[in-house]
């Protein structure tokens, strides 16, 4: 796969802006970082479906839209179902000779958040990426039901204190791993998945690009620390997002066509993932000494899968 130009800070900086500010998210809330720059690291027409989340009620109070582009909601779990059925028009259109500017470049792209993307919404996902449909589906992955009461997903990582998974004298929070959804998506033979971070602007601009050229479904999952469920000041959301992919809680690659996998940050120095947790209130109970094990659990299973996608890249040399 040819790797795609990244526009400088400037051309970022000086693009239209086609996601507008005076929404309604969070203070420190990440999801509009990487919507900015998903929006504006490509002159494209852009036709965007987004499940019922953050994101949606956030930037479409009606009379009120942050998007200068097309956009469409539908329901919680079918932003993908939104964005197939939108591809597939336009295709149909195409052919017919009924378009207005038939030669003008369109792409389509979905987001949702982890509890609509691995939960609510998995099989419309699961669907439209085995249909082969032509679009970029992104993952906004706060990793918990942030829009609905901060309840626990799949995509929760163990030892976190949800509303529904609560930290207390009988529980520790958590206790199912991550769902591993880049792996899912890279079986179902999406030619490009990745996982990205909104602190590594440039690889995630870049990411963002390679999904949009590729013809094909393809997947994105990405870091977006939540300050009102994670417990942290919202001005550290970058802070704690590079303390995210230094401890390596939230590695970043690629995987091109199901097997070609691509390490695309490598910490110079690994942080230990105790300054990870210790920065969230939502794990400051593993700190007792009862907890503890939790901790090494979680130490283990970094190590694991670190060491795993090293070999996975290793293997295609």
């Amino acid at each position: 796969m040819a790797i795609t130009s990244v526009k400088n800070l400037k051309e970022f900086s000086t693009s239209n802006e086609r996601f507008e500010g005076a929404h309604l998210l969070c203070p420190g809330c990440a999801h509009s970082m990487i919507v900015r720059e998903l929006m504006n690291c490509t002159d494209d027409n852009l036709v965007i479906a987004t499940n019922t989340g953050c994101l949606e009620v956030s930037t479409a109070v009606y009379p009120y839209t942050s998007w200068d582009t097309s956009w469409i909601h539908i329901g919680f779990e079918n932003a993908a179902t939104a964005a197939s059925g939108a591809e597939a028009m336009y295709k149909a259109r195409k052919r017919k000779g009924t378009l207005k500017d038939p030669d003008a470049s369109v792409k389509f792209v979905a987001f949702g958040g982890d509890g609509s993307t691995y939960d609510i919404g998995f099989q419309w996902l699961s669907g439209a990426v085995e249909r082969g449909h032509d679009f970029t589906y992104i993952c906004l992955d706060n990793e918990n039901y942030a829009n609905t009461g901060g309840q626990r997903s799949s995509s929760t990582p163990i030892g976190a204190t949800t509303s529904t998974a609560q930290a207390g004298r009988v529980s520790y929070g958590k206790k199912e791993k991550k769902k591993d959804m880049v792996a899912i998506m890279a079986a179902h033979g999406a030619p490009y998945v990745a996982q990205l971070a909104p602190n590594k602007w440039k690889i995630m601009a870049q990411g963002f690009q390679k999904a949009l050229e590729t013809k094909g479904p393809c997947f994105i999952n990405t870091v977006s620390a939540c300050t009102t469920e994670w417990k942290f000041d919202p001005k550290d959301t970058i802070h704690l997002t590079d303390l995210a992919t230094d401890s390596l809680m939230f590695p970043v690659y690629e995987i091109i066509n199901g097997h070609e996998l691509n390490i695309l940050y490598r910490p110079k120095t690994i942080v230990p993932v105790e300054e990870y947790l210790n920065a969230q209130g939502r794990y400051k109970h593993l700190f007792k000494p009862e907890n503890k094990h939790v901790i090494e659990e979680i130490k283990k299973g970094i190590t694991e899968t670190w060491e795993m996608l090293q070999r996975r890249e290793e293997a295609r040399v």
